[in-house]
C-alpha cells in the first residue's frame, strides 16, 4: 500500500501548491485505487500497475483525438495528466532492450514464422508486463518474425 500513502501525500503538495493539473491526475489514481479494493479482483500490485497503465493510455488516445480535430488545448491537458501517472509506473524499456527480449523469447520458444506470434505474445507479455507496451512489443515481435 506504499502507492496510496505516497498518492495522498502527494495530493496534499498538490493542493499546497495549487496544481489544480497535477490534482485533478492524482485524484483519478485515488479512486482508481479505491475502486480497485473494492473490485473482485482485489487490490494488489499486479491490479494497481494494471489500472495505471490503463489511465495513461485512456490519456494518451483521448489526446490522439483531440489532436486530430485540433483541439491542442485539450491535447496537452491529457497528455500532461499522462505524464503525472507514468511517474508512478516503473521506467519502461528502450525499443533496443525490448528487440533484445523479444529475440530472446523468439530463440527460446523456437518461434520461426509469423504463425508462431501467439506463442511469441503470451510469453512476452508476461515477462515484459509494466515494463513495455504492447502495442510497440507486438509490432517488433511482427517484424522479427517477418524475417
Amino acid at each position: 500500500m506504499a502507492l496510496e500513502e505516497k498518492i495522498n501525500a502527494d495530493i496534499k503538495t498538490a493542493m499546497l501548491a495549487k496544481d489544480s493539473v497535477k490534482l485533478e491526475s492524482l485524484r483519478a489514481v485515488k479512486s482508481a485505487i479505491l475502486l480497485l479494493k473494492t473490485s473482485p479482483e482485489g487490490y494488489t500490485d499486479e491490479t494497481e500497475l494494471k489500472a495505471l497503465q490503463k489511465m495513461v493510455k485512456q490519456r494518451k488516445e483521448t489526446a490522439d483525438v483531440y489532436k486530430t480535430q485540433n483541439r491542442e488545448d485539450l491535447a496537452q491537458v491529457e497528455l500532461t495528466q499522462a505524464a503525472v501517472i507514468e511517474a508512478y509506473l516503473p521506467k519502461q524499456m528502450s525499443e533496443d532492450d525490448i528487440r533484445k527480449e523479444v529475440a530472446a523469447i523468439i530463440s527460446s520458444v523456437g518461434a520461426s514464422s509469423p504463425a508462431d506470434m501467439g506463442k511469441v505474445m503470451g510469453v512476452a507479455t508476461k515477462q515484459l508486463a509494466g515494463k513495455a507496451d504492447g502495442k510497440i512489443v507486438s509490432t517488433i515481435v511482427k517484424e522479427l518474425l517477418s524475417k
